[in-house]
């Protein structure tokens, strides 16, 4: 699993001219299964996502091939982490420790 989290380097104004762009591509995402959760970050500088399925090569170039990023307006820190435990509605989710 993976957390993306996205840091603006652009003035807002710029963000906001991409925003559609932004969101068909989340909505492909989503409709791929790779994306679980998205939404902006408080105070509004960035966005967090939430990823599965995919490794890491995959990840990164689906980020590379976002709006915001082939635009340069923001910046992408990749996180990844073993989903152990989650809540029970999204327990497919769950990951192993790797041996």
């Amino acid at each position: 699993m993976f957390v993306l989290e996205l840091t603006y380097t652009a003035p807002v104004e710029r963000v906001d001219a991409l925003l559609d762009a932004h969101i068909e591509w989340l909505d492909a995402q989503y409709a791929a299964g790779v994306f679980i959760a998205s939404g902006r970050k408080n105070p509004r500088d960035g966005g967090v996502i939430l990823a599965a399925g995919v490794g890491r090569a995959e990840i990164e170039a689906i980020a590379a091939a976002d709006p915001f990023s082939t635009e340069g307006v923001c910046a992408y820190r990749i996180t990844e982490f073993y989903a152990t435990r989650t809540a029970d509605e999204i327990a497919a989710y769950r990951e192993q420790l790797p041996s």
